[in-house]
């Protein structure tokens, strides 16, 4: 530790503040999972819900509901991850302090191609939406940046929004243009569009798992050089940074966690923008922890948001889609208020 430089040693030390968020994070997260057991339709009393996890011969219809919900638990925690580190990825490789799936038009691209498989190619699986939403996603990233990067300038965060909101109306008045005419599905997509994680099973999360992983390593390894870019291209490029590289690689990982999320769960928004913005706030601007923290911020929203449209909607629910959306464009236009669209 002694041979080390001091900017070596600068790289080592933990972000201010950053285990006075990680353990009340940690104890909320708890709190969250213990709700979305506890909470819905049907309450269950704390006896009931530890004979549910920890008692499988207690055979009681209150025992049972905790069991179904476990799925559910696990598949929005994961969902919130997958969110929140793609948010964070979106933000620094477009240095765009309101990028977010929803926003840039990513959402609506995977939601075009889900729903033109529905209508054209009759697909229901998991492992079918998935793919199409992943290519969706591909190909409506690579064409809101490349109409942002047009003009003189390049592509900066005014731009890649507005290009997002466009491409972002234009693929919306695609997919009703496509519903319209076809009533099955209709029916079939409009549950899926609401964004909702009520429908995960085991089956999902086992198709979701490895794209988690893939999606979760590449946010990892490409924080330090992401950290790089954010002092400028010249800088990051005298540090050794590939920048296109690490741009592409880190851009393929956000699409991956978002179409995989997205494929499974429907078009949640703004999990994302918030987690990040968070975290950004508490700890500061370093791309190594902010990924894993706003992973662990974006597990916390949509479960919290998950719970709060169970007990709002009760005796049914209202989609966890509604709640994020309704919590999520007030704070934005706050962000956007606040942040006048300066690069990060």
């Amino acid at each position: 530790m002694n041979n080390l430089s001091v900017s070596e040693k600068k790289q080592l030390q933990l972000p201010r503040n950053f285990l006075r968020v990680l353990i009340p994070l940690i104890l909320l997260l708890g709190v969250c999972i213990l709700a979305s057991l506890a909470f819905g339709s049907r309450i269950v009393g704390w006896a009931d819900l530890m004979d549910g996890l920890f008692h499988p011969e207690v055979l009681t219809h209150e025992a049972n509901v905790v069991r179904q919900r476990i799925v559910r638990t696990i598949f929005c925690l994961m969902c919130g991850a997958a969110l929140g580190v793609s948010g964070a990825l979106m933000q620094s490789v477009t240095r765009n302090p309101i990028a977010d799936p929803s926003i840039l038009g990513v959402n609506t691209g995977a939601s075009l191609f889900v729903v033109c498989g529905i209508a054209f190619f009759n697909i229901s699986s998991a492992n079918e939406y998935i793919w199409l939403a992943i290519a969706g996603a591909i190909l409506t990233s690579i064409f809101v940046f490349g109409i942002g990067s047009m003009g003189s300038g390049g592509a900066t965060p005014l731009k890649l929004v507005l290009a997002g909101a466009a491409t972002s109306a234009i693929l919306s008045s695609l997919v009703v243009a496509v519903m319209i005419p076809r009533s099955n599905v209709m029916d079939q997509f409009r549950f899926w569009q609401v964004g909702s994680v009520g429908s995960g099973n085991w089956d999902s999360i086992a198709t979701f798992v490895p794209f988690l992983i893939i999606g979760l390593l590449i946010a990892v390894f490409t924080g330090p050089g992401l950290n790089a870019l954010a002092l400028g291209d010249e800088v990051a490029k005298g540090l050794g940074v590939r920048t296109g590289t690490i741009r592409l690689v880190a851009a393929l990982g956000a699409v991956l966690l978002c179409g995989a999320a997205t494929a499974l769960a429907g078009p949640i928004g703004f999990i994302g923008l918030l987690a990040t913005h968070v975290i950004r706030l508490l700890i500061g601007p370093d791309l190594r922890y902010i990924i894993p923290m706003s992973a662990l911020t974006g597990a916390i929203i949509l479960t919290v948001s998950d719970v709060l449209g169970r007990l709002l909607g009760s005796p049914g629910e209202l989609e966890v889609g509604i709640v994020t959306a309704f919590v999520g464009a007030p704070i934005l236009i706050l962000i956007t208020m606040k942040a006048k669209m300066r690069a990060l």
